[in-house]
């Protein structure tokens, strides 16, 4: 049976080595799932494959947007499939995607439901009543449209808010009635890795991480992108804190030591999110002897 490998784990923590000699094992290309990584003017501020990391082994779903494109968890789920049932396994058994983004890898093991796209002119609208009126009134407003959705939000988190009333509007139904959250059956095998690594040692890498990023130029990549602060693809750790540096509301190693501390916290939710899935194996992110006496074991059923 065809098998899609998913390589996850949290930010830092030693994915794109590891995948590139699990590919190259495998005789498979990379399948990348990270929803920043699809954005072409952003390869340092969200760790991309450098170039000769790709001419080592093809990957896919690697700068291939722009950042004024939109695109969502639903529109990855339909481009992964068809790339897998259409092209990938025609020509592998087995198949490797790696990456961090949660609600992506979730789209293509589990499906997402069948929420229209958004409506850019409604979205600005919202944004701006937002901007105008303030979270309270856009809580009334979701509060009236969809009380089921009302009472699980997470109240402070304003963008989870307005893509509810977006929906509501768009549709003229509860949000929470296209929200059914039932796994879709998928025609391939899925096995699940997800690495870790001691806290302590994951933020040190972490932080290494930041400090060679600002040293391969993502200081003047953010300026570059500057202009755009406003797109939601910018809306990501280590660009968010240096827009704040150059309005002048931090110091240059203020905005560092941010990225450092948003970035152990982003961590933190990844691994929050990917424990309450029980179809992962979990191992040390330097046990590679162990992930592949594992998926050794797996072979006779791959």
């Amino acid at each position: 049976m065809k098998t899609l490998v998913v390589l996850t784990g949290p930010t830092g923590v030693g994915k794109t080595a590891l995948s590139l000699d699990l590919a190259e094992w495998l005789g498979s290309p990379i399948i990348s799932c990270d929803s920043r990584q699809l954005f072409r003017e952003m390869p340092i501020g969200t760790a991309a494959p450098t170039p000769q990391q790709r001419l080592r082994i093809p990957h896919y779903f690697i700068g291939t947007q722009s950042i004024q494109d939109y695109y969502s968890a639903g529109r990855f789920e339909a481009d992964v499939l068809s790339l897998l049932e259409n092209e990938l396994f025609n020509r592998h058994d087995t198949i490797v995607m790696t990456g961090g983004s949660m609600l992506y890898i979730d789209a293509v093991c589990q499906g997402i439901d069948e929420i229209p796209d958004a409506d850019p002119q409604l979205r600005l609208e919202l944004m701006a009543q937002f901007e105008q009126e303030g979270l309270d009134t856009m809580l009334g407003k979701l509060k009236l449209l969809d009380p089921d959705y009302y009472a699980e939000v997470d109240r402070k988190n304003h963008k989870r808010i307005l893509h509810a009333l977006e929906i509501c509007l768009m549709t003229g139904k509860p949000y929470s009635m296209l929200r059914k959250k039932t796994p879709k059956p998928r025609s391939f095998r899925i096995l699940k890795i997800c690495l870790n690594r001691e806290r302590t040692e994951l933020y040190a890498r972490i932080d290494q991480r930041v400090r060679d990023m600002m040293q391969e130029g993502l200081l003047e990549e953010a300026q570059a992108l500057y202009p755009f602060r406003q797109l939601n693809a910018l809306n990501t750790v280590g660009y968010k804190e240096l827009f704040d540096y150059f309005d002048s509301h931090c110091s240059l190693e203020e905005a560092i030591t941010q990225i450092q501390h948003n970035t152990h916290k982003y961590a933190r939710k990844q691994l929050t999110w990917f424990r309450r899935d029980p179809d992962y194996h979990w191992f040390d992110a330097d046990d590679t002897k162990g992930i592949f006496e594992f998926l050794q074991a797996e072979q006779g059923s791959i």
